[in-house]
């Protein structure tokens, strides 16, 4: 072969490399802004009060074995008459067609108000009539916005809310199309203040510094901290996690995050709590090893491996010892991290029924028959 044509042939193949290198990059960033991207217009649009949001992408999720037994082991929803005839109307199915949802909470006053955005296959065309025949859609700021009940009477006929009948002062969801493919909703009064909105959210950039810490993870949850999310917090901890105590470090956490990561055959959960006292983050951490060292006796305990399925209390100190507990230090900020595995065995174990505890063996009659019959002196 000429040298000319090994030249040729070199370059050839370093083009080739390079092209399917920028492809990779290409493909690789676009899956990144993608989520970036959803959540830079969540960021922009959502309630100036939001504490809290949740993103999924569900199209990772489907894609991981474990999600998948995670998914076939959780309770399945009845079948409501009319998700079906939605779904038969518009095409329309969550498990095969949503990809990405983010959706962002508020409080206003003993209300919860949420706005949500979600990508996905959707027939707009099917969905618009679907909507137009249950519902109310009115023009506002350059969007057909949509308007149903919360939740519909059964005793309502085909467009019977788009003549008025249906009491106005339920409870509705509204929504509408952004782009062929992404709907943004929303349990507010009218959801184009949301769409018009001049002035993002306050501190953009605290909300879009955790964005990025767990962008990598395809479900997770960022939480500002108030009074009411503290209280409610410690009110749902498991019963040996609640203390007065535990209540009042909770309510120093000015930021909460939880992740979870489908492994080949786990779910990590990764859960954060930040506090601008070092002494609190401390007392946090010292705590919660001490939860889980109690735990772990608790589980050894004679009484307690007679009342426990053994597979369950295997999969329990399962759980804890791949509980790791640390500090970190975020300058201004003291960060508490909790890491732990969920595997097979212990969604296993959730569904094992408790042992039938043993039947209370009856008095023996024997020293009564003994003792000897009592007689009077004359």
């Amino acid at each position: 072969m000429k040298k000319s044509t090994k030249i040729l042939w070199a370059v050839s193949l370093l083009v080739l490399l390079a092209l399917i290198l920028f492809g990779v990059q290409r493909w690789a960033a676009s899956r990144d802004s993608s989520s970036e991207e959803m959540l830079g217009v969540l960021l922009h649009d959502m309630p100036g009060d939001t504490s809290g949001i949740v993103y999924v992408d569900v199209t990772q999720l489907r894609r991981s074995p474990f999600a998948q037994k995670l998914f076939a082991w959780a309770p399945k929803p009845q079948a409501d008459p009319e998700y079906t005839r939605f779904v038969a109307q518009t095409g329309f199915n969550y498990e095969h067609d949503l990809d990405r949802v983010a959706f962002s909470a508020a409080t206003r006053g003993s209300q919860p108000v949420w706005f949500a955005i979600a990508d996905g296959t959707f027939d707009q065309k099917k969905i618009a009539a679907y909507m137009a025949d249950i519902g109310v859609v009115q023009k506002r700021g350059g969007h057909d916005i949509y308007s149903i009940p919360a939740s519909l009477p059964t005793n309502v006929p085909g467009n019977a809310l788009a003549n008025g009948t249906a009491p106005s002062a339920s409870p509705q969801i509204s929504f509408t199309f952004l782009r062929p493919g992404r709907i943004a909703a929303t349990n507010d009064a009218d959801l184009s203040v949301y769409l018009n909105q001049k002035k993002p959210i306050a501190d953009p950039v605290q909300w879009q510094t955790r964005f990025i810490r767990l962008a990598g993870s395809p479900l997770f949850i960022v939480v500002r901290q108030n009074a009411s999310t503290a209280n409610s917090l410690a009110a749902q901890a498991p019963g040996g996690f609640q203390s007065p105590q535990l209540s009042a470090l909770l309510g120093e956490l000015t930021w909460l995050t939880f992740a979870a990561q489908p492994q080949d055959d786990s779910l990590r959960i990764v859960a954060e709590g930040e506090s601008p006292s070092d002494t609190s983050a401390r007392q946090l951490a010292d705590m919660l090893d001490g939860a889980v060292i109690l735990a772990q006796a608790g589980l050894n305990d004679p009484k307690m491996r007679q009342q426990l399925n053994p597979e369950a209390r295997t999969a329990y100190l399962e759980l804890l010892k791949s509980a790791d507990i640390t500090r970190l230090d975020r300058e201004e900020l003291k960060a508490v991290r909790v890491v732990f595995e969920i595997t097979a065995n212990f969604l296993k174990a959730a569904t094992l029924p408790k042992p039938t505890p043993a039947a209370p063996q009856p008095a023996s009659n024997s020293n009564a028959a003994a003792k000897p019959a009592h007689t009077g002196h004359k």
